[in-house]
């Protein structure tokens, strides 16, 4: 799986199914934070011809902190974990080392990318890797400003011209994914088919 790719509180439900899309096509999970401004019922998703959907199983979390104790769950001491030890694995940028001193990619910690306009960083001045998570905010006010001050090292833009206020939030999260890809292709951790179109990890 290449990416975990997380909206948090997502407001328009075109732009989610269009990043759900988007998610299956490229093998990214997707993981969905509330407050939601649509309904994800199953009833409101077959009226929406979101037919994809059960294919993509979504996560949803409560709120951020529930997040962050999610992903705490999944390390080996997740019993003992809390919102702020997920937030140092995250955020941490160290790199495991094999006993002859060399790097190994294998096990790296996924970290987590923050996309937002307040930051004068391009997200291909970062190495991204397999697993990391791509973190994208609503619509109408993006990453809230806390989340910003709190992860201040993690956070990248996508560059537009001068004077442009922001991309839409599908567009952006696809631009973001296959950057990511093509890092990932680069460095052999990523595998496109003899086609040109099938990805493999």
């Amino acid at each position: 799986m290449p990416f975990q790719l997380t909206l948090h509180q997502p407001e328009i439900p075109n732009n989610t199914g269009n990043i759900g899309r988007t998610c299956i096509a490229t093998g990214c999970a997707l993981h969905l934070i509330r407050p939601f401004g649509f309904d994800t019922s199953v009833k409101a998703l077959r009226r929406a011809g979101l037919d994809y959907w059960p294919r993509l199983a979504p996560t949803e979390h409560d709120d951020w902190e529930a997040y962050l104790r999610w992903l705490g769950s999944l390390s080996r001491d997740g019993a003992n974990s809390t919102p702020e030890s997920a937030d140092r694995a995250l955020n941490n940028d160290s790199e495991s080392r094999s006993t002859n001193g060399s790097e190994s990619r294998s096990t790296l910690s996924p970290r987590m990318w923050l996309y937002t306009t307040k930051c004068a960083r391009p997200h291909w001045d970062v190495e991204i890797r397999p697993g990391d998570h791509l973190v994208f905010g609503k619509e109408t006010a993006g990453l809230p400003d806390a989340l910003l001050e709190r992860h201040p090292d993690r956070l990248v833009s996508l560059p537009m011209v001068a004077g442009e206020r922001s991309l839409n939030v599908a567009t952006a999260v696809c631009a973001a994914i296959y950057e990511g890809m093509r890092q990932c292709a680069a460095r052999g951790e990523l595998v496109i088919g003899d086609d040109g179109r099938s990805i493999s990890p």
